[in-house]
């Protein structure tokens, strides 16, 4: 590893990290393509622009992660939970609009002063956002990141055993 100068230099930073961005992402070995942006500059990257390292057999592993029990059981968990909050909000996002324009009296209908049902259920929809926001934070933490980390890792062990197996067969 080499020694870091500047602000992050206490900094550790581990290549082997799946969630490394940059390795992660096939950018920055100094493949020779990309280099004039820099070792670390994002930049599209396929199967066939690649330099062959992720050829037919990265692919192979991709799909076998995805017809996995355990990616299956992180896509279902997630659609279990973003299908009904979307629709529960988008109801929530209808009703509201549909109040504002079909029920005007109850809409200004003075709850405290000057703060009409109106003013409430706009701040609600504000509210809700942000609620919603913090409910899949935390649904994501606790229920699939886990699972999701463990398959990245399981991806990235099976293409780190090729690119060996590709290197000792040269």
């Amino acid at each position: 590893m080499d020694k870091q100068e500047g602000p992050d230099a206490g900094t550790i930073i581990r290549y082997d990290d799946p969630w490394y961005e940059a390795l992660a992402a096939g950018w920055g070995e100094g493949d020779g393509e990309g280099e004039a942006a820099g070792p670390h500059a994002p930049g599209p990257r396929s199967a066939a622009s690649d330099g062959g390292r992720h050829g037919p057999a990265a692919a192979d592993i991709y799909l076998e992660v995805q017809r996995s029990a355990a990616f299956q059981e992180v896509r279902s968990r997630y659609r279990r939970f973003v299908v009904p909050a979307t629709l529960g909000f988008f109801l929530w996002y209808i009703a509201y609009i549909v109040a504002a324009t079909a029920a005007p009296g109850l809409m200004a209908r003075p709850v405290i002063g000057a703060v009409n049902v109106a003013l409430l259920a706009g701040l609600g929809q504000f509210l809700s956002t942000f609620v919603l926001t913090w409910a899949y934070a935390r649904h994501a933490r606790l229920r699939r990141d886990r699972a999701a980390l463990d398959l990245r890792w399981t991806v990235f062990e099976q293409e780190r055993g090729q690119e060996r197996a590709r290197g000792a067969g040269r």
